[in-house]
C-alpha cells in the first residue's frame, strides 16, 4: 500500500576497504537525501538531490505490467510503452523523444511483467521540460488507429525478429508455462501475435486510462536540483490530473502444488540440445530473500561462482549458462538455462548441478566463498547508486516492491549478514525435487 505521510532521512553507501570484511564493509556509510511525499491526486514523489554533476533524472513508474492483462489480451502493456512517444494533447509523433535529444538528453523506457518505466537524464536546467513532456502524456495521450496499427505492427515484427534471432525463446515461455500455474504470471510479457492483432482502440483506452494515472505512478527526481523549485513544478504539472478510478485488484497468485515437473520440447529451430531447471522460492519480502540472493551469486553470478567453475571451465558440460533469481510480484523463482553441445552432456551437466546443490545441503560454504560472493553483491548494490539515473530507477523500483524507506539504512547489512547455516537453510527448504521443474530441449 503507498505511504501517505512524508518523511525525509538520509542514509549511505561507501565502497569497501579491499581487506574489510562484507559485514564490516556494510556499516561504512556515504549519505544521501531522500524524501517522498504524496500528491493530492495519489501520485506518489520521491527526490533525492545530488549536486556532483549538472544533471538530473527523472523516472515515472507505472504500477502495470503483463501481469494485469487478461487473456486475448497480451501485449497490451507492451504496446502501451510504444504508444506513450506516440503523441499527446501537446506533443506530437515522436516529438518527447526529439525535444529530449535536442538538449543532450537520454530518453528510454521498459516493460516488465509488474511495471512500466519511462526515464531520462537531461541537464539539470530542463527539468520543467521533461516533467511538462511526462505529464503531457500521462494526462492526455492520443490513441488512434494510425498510431495503434504502427505499435501493433511494430511489435509483432520485433516478436517475429527476435523468434529468428533468438531460438530457444520458445522454450522461456513454455518453461514459464510449467513454473507459474495462472495465466497472469505465465504468459509472454511481449504477448501473442494473434493477440496483439486483435486488440482494438477501445482495449487500449481502457487499459490506459485504468492504470496510466496519477493513483498508480511513482516518480523519482535524482540528481541536481533545486528541491523547493521540483515540488512546485510537480504541483504545477501534476497535481491537475485527475486520479483515476480504483483500480482492479490482480488475480490472486497461485502456486502449483508441490511435485516435481519433467517435460520435454522438440523445436527444430534450435542448433542443440539445452534444459531449464527452476525451483519455486520465497517472495522478496520475505526474511529468507536475503540468503537466496546470496545464494544466487554463490551459485550463479560471476566466473567465479560454483555452477559457472564446474560446467563451463573445469569440465566443460555447458557452453552456454544462465539464470538466477526472477520476481513477479508476490512470486519469486531461481532459474538455470544451460545449452549443451549434445544430448550426453545435459544429462552430465544437470547432475553435476544436482550435485553441487546436494553440497550445500549437507556441508558449510567455507567462509572465504561466502565473503567472495558477498562482496560482489556489494558491488552489484552499489553500482545501483552509480548515476542519478541508477539511483532513480533503484528508489522507484524499491518503492514498487512496497519496501518500507524507513528500513532502507540497514537493507545492505541484511545480505551482508547471510551466515553459512542460513544457506544451508534455505537450500534445504527450497531447492527439492518436488519443488523444481525441469524442461528438456530436444532437437527435432
Amino acid at each position: 500500500m503507498f505511504l501517505k505521510r512524508l518523511f525525509i532521512f538520509t542514509f549511505a553507501l561507501l565502497l569497501p576497504l579491499e581487506t574489510a570484511p562484507a559485514e564490516a564493509q556494510g556499516q561504512k556509510n556515504l549519505s544521501f537525501p531522500l524524501s517522498h511525499y504524496e500528491l493530492k491526486n495519489g501520485m506518489q514523489v520521491i527526490l533525492s538531490e545530488d549536486y556532483s554533476l549538472p544533471l538530473v533524472s527523472v523516472v515515472v513508474a507505472y504500477n502495470v505490467g503483463s501481469l494485469n492483462e487478461q487473456q486475448g489480451k497480451t501485449g497490451l502493456a507492451y504496446l502501451l510503452e510504444n504508444l506513450m512517444f506516440q503523441g499527446s494533447q501537446n506533443v506530437s509523433q515522436m516529438q518527447h523523444i526529439s525535444y529530449i535529444n535536442r538538449i543532450g538528453g537520454i530518453p528510454n523506457a521498459d516493460t516488465k511483467e509488474d511495471r512500466t518505466l519511462f526515464y531520462q537524464t537531461v541537464p539539470s536546467n530542463q527539468l520543467a521540460l521533461v516533467l511538462w513532456l511526462e505529464s503531457d502524456r500521462m494526462k492526455s495521450l492520443d490513441i488512434n488507429p494510425s498510431n495503434l496499427e504502427q505499435a501493433k505492427e511494430a511489435l509483432i515484427g520485433e516478436i517475429q525478429q527476435r523468434k529468428a534471432n533468438e531460438p530457444y525463446l520458445e522454450s522461456f515461455f513454455v518453461f514459464d508455462q510449467f513454473l507459474f500455474s495462472d495465466f497472469a504470471y505465465s504468459h509472454p510479457l511481449i504477448g501473442s501475435e494473434e493477440d496483439i492483432r486483435n486488440i482494438t482502440v477501445e482495449d487500449v483506452k481502457d487499459f490506459y486510462s485504468t492504470f496510466y494515472v496519477p493513483n498508480n505512478a511513482v516518480l523519482c527526481i535524482a540528481g541536481n536540483m533545486n528541491k523547493i523549485k521540483a515540488k512546485e513544478l510537480l504541483a504545477k504539472y501534476f497535481e491537475t490530473i485527475l486520479k483515476g478510478k480504483d483500480l482492479p485488484p490482480l488475480p490472486p497468485s497461485k502456486l502449483p502444488e508441490k511435485k516435481e515437473v519433467i517435460e520435454t520440447l522438440k523445436d527444430s529451430l534450435v542448433p542443440s540440445p539445452a534444459f531449464h531447471l527452476g525451483y519455486r522460492i520465497a517472495s522478496s519480502r520475505s526474511n529468507d530473500f536475503y540468503a537466496l540472493t546470496v545464494l544466487d551469486y554463490i551459485l550463479l553470478r560471476s566466473k567465479s561462482s560454483r555452477l559457472y567453475k564446474r560446467l563451463i571451465k573445469k569440465e566443460r558440460l555447458a557452453y552456454h549458462l544462465s539464470g538466477g533469481i526472477e520476481k513477479r510480484k508476490e512470486l519469486a523463482t531461481f532459474k538455470i538455462f544451460a545449452i549443451n553441445n549434445n544430448e550426453a552432456m545435459v544429462d552430465l551437466c544437470q547432475k553435476a548441478i544436482f550435485s553441487e546443490i546436494n553440497k550445500l545441503k549437507s556441508s558449510f560454504i567455507p567462509e572465504e566463498e561466502l565473503e567472495k560472493s558477498k562482496n560482489l553483491f556489494k558491488m552489484d548494490y552499489l553500482r545501483r547508486f552509480a548515476t542519478s539515473l541508477d539511483r532513480a530507477i533503484f528508489l522507484t523500483e524499491t518503492f514498487l516492491s512496497q519496501k518500507n524507506f524507513e528500513n532502507f539504512p540497514s537493507e545492505l547489512d541484511r545480505y551482508l549478514k547471510v551466515t553459512p547455516s542460513e544457506i544451508v537453510g534455505i537450500v534445504n527448504r527450497y531447492f527439492t525435487r518436488e519443488n523444481s521443474v525441469l524442461l528438456n530441449i530436444k532437437m527435432k
